[in-house]
């Protein structure tokens, strides 16, 4: 039997073997890399990747290039409006946490922290700053740490203290629409992305409440002393910042655009530009510490071009303000626009490799063969769950899970007459949440060396992370608010 038939679109077989080296020079990119493997490594591999398929096919199938460079810049294209969204996400974060906001949500916060509800008010912590921020990696690298620290002094151990952090941590980044991984899952699947959080609902609120009851139960059964660090912590942030309730505005007006459904780009926008202009009213001093790259005398004053600097930076570049507390240093650090320059970049790597793996009809003859085993509903869901999970682990990186996720499946939920949102909540079902349960996922190995809990320790305690693959198999078992359409 011939395998390479020039003329014909490539089998299922042959188009594994741009995969197998992909799976093989990520396995590379990781164990040389470590958690640095996003820095660029990844994305070389990808285009690696995207090279292989590109000679397959011109040497074996005589396919032309004219015919990838099309594709390519479709698929580049199509992604165009997430990399604006990505860079505005990069702007708010910076001028949410320098105007004061991010802080004075961690300042309220902490002040349901009490033993007796200590995990439930950890996980509620997490999720409301991850939702803030769009980040479960800052929220666990800064916020995190503290709690871990506070909860540890309450008698806790650390496997429920890391699994309420994480599991809060990835409710938030999971329906906040300033995450890049809820970004990536709409816009790979097609799907706007205050839809997709919406009809993300109906599967993550069920399994966040399963969550908090489980903690709450284990909190109120816990003996504990005392909460000192804090008194601290908020003391810390007192001193840095001018916490006040009128700041909580910003995300108050953010949310009624978001119910609004105002465009996730035009909400973005607002959100920066309003959180910037509170940033010179109630921050002036950090401000002005971001300008001259050290802390002022907020007596001092600000000026025009000083207040114009330290804005701007904020809005595109690093900042960095020194609180007297190690933690909150992490936390009001802030990459902004700059900072997501590496995800733009996996998104063109990506968007490369996918491009070629259509054009050659690669991803369509995988597809095919796929489509064989799926006769149901419920068993395309399982499927796309199952690959999302399969994803993280052959690969090493949710984000990589969320594109060759989607990537696979959305020709095949369109040809059934599904929506599609279901894709897209399926893939961040799955690939998204269950990454930081894979000790040798980036994710998994972030988590695990931040938070000084290894990952195989925390994992049974991360009720969010594992419901969420088995709610979305649920909801697609009985149909609830999936609609198909007609052909």
């Amino acid at each position: 039997m011939k395998i390479f038939r020039p003329g014909e679109r490539p089998s299922w077989v042959v188009s594994l073997i741009p995969f197998i080296v992909l799976i093989a020079a990520l396995a590379l990119v990781i164990m040389v890399f470590g958690t640095g493997a996003l820095d660029g490594g990844s994305q070389v591999a990808l285009m690696f990747g995207a090279a292989v398929v590109v000679a397959i096919s011109l040497i074996f199938y005589k396919i032309p290039w004219s015919v990838f460079e099309k594709s390519i810049l479709d698929n580049i294209t199509a992604v165009g409006t997430s990399i604006l969204i990505l860079l505005l996400i990069g702007a708010v974060s910076g001028s949410w946490m320098i105007s004061g906001v991010v802080p004075t949500m961690i300042f309220y916060g902490m002040k349901v922290i009490y033993p007796e509800i200590f995990l439930f008010a950890t996980c509620i912590i997490s999720a409301l700053i991850a939702v803030m921020t769009g980040s479960s990696w800052t929220t666990i690298a800064t916020v995190g740490v503290a709690l871990v620290g506070i909860g540890t002094a309450q008698g806790y151990e650390p496997g429920w203290i890391a699994g309420a952090i994480i599991s809060g941590a990835y409710f938030g980044d999971k329906v906040s629409p300033l995450s890049d991984t809820t970004v990536l899952a709409s816009s790979t699947a097609g799907t706007p992305l205050f839809t997709h959080i919406r009809f993300m609902m109906v599967t993550t609120v069920p399994s966040f409440l399963i969550t908090l009851i489980i903690f709450l139960i284990v909190s109120l059964i816990h003996e504990s002393p005392n909460a000192a660090q804090v008194a601290d912590i908020s003391n810390d942030l007192k001193n840095s910042f001018n916490i006040s309730p009128w700041l909580l505005l910003v995300p108050v007006i953010t949310a009624l655009l978001i119910v609004k459904k105002v465009s996730a780009i035009v909400t973005l926008f607002i959100a920066a530009f309003i959180a910037g202009i509170t940033a010179l009213f109630f921050q002036p001093h950090i401000i002005g510490a971001v300008a001259n790259e050290g802390m002022p005398d907020p007596t001092s004053g600000l000026s025009f071009l000083e207040g114009f600097k330290g804005l701007f930076i904020s809005y595109y570049g690093s900042t960095a303000i020194d609180t007297g507390n190690l933690a909150l240093n992490d936390l009001v650090a802030t990459r902004g626009m700059t900072g997501m320059l590496g995800t733009v970049f996996l998104i063109i790597a990506a968007g490369t490799f996918g491009g070629t793996l259509v054009g050659s009809g690669m991803l369509q003859s995988l597809t095919e063969m796929l489509t064989r085993f799926i006769r149901r509903r419920v068993t395309m869901v399982a499927s796309t769950v199952g690959t999302g999970i399969f994803a993280n682990m052959v690969t090493g990186d949710q984000y990589l899970s969320i594109i060759l996720t989607s990537s696979l499946y959305k020709d095949l939920y369109k040809s059934r007459g599904y929506e599609n949102k279901l894709l897209s909540r399926s893939v961040e079902d799955s690939a998204t949440v269950v990454s930081v349960l894979i000790p040798w996922n980036s994710c998994g190995m972030t988590q695990a060396t931040v938070l000084k809990v290894a990952t195989l320790e925390y994992l049974p305690y991360c009720f969010f992370n594992l419901l969420s693959p088995l709610m979305s198999i649920f909801i697609a078992a009985i149909g609830y608010k999936i609609v198909r359409k007609s052909k």
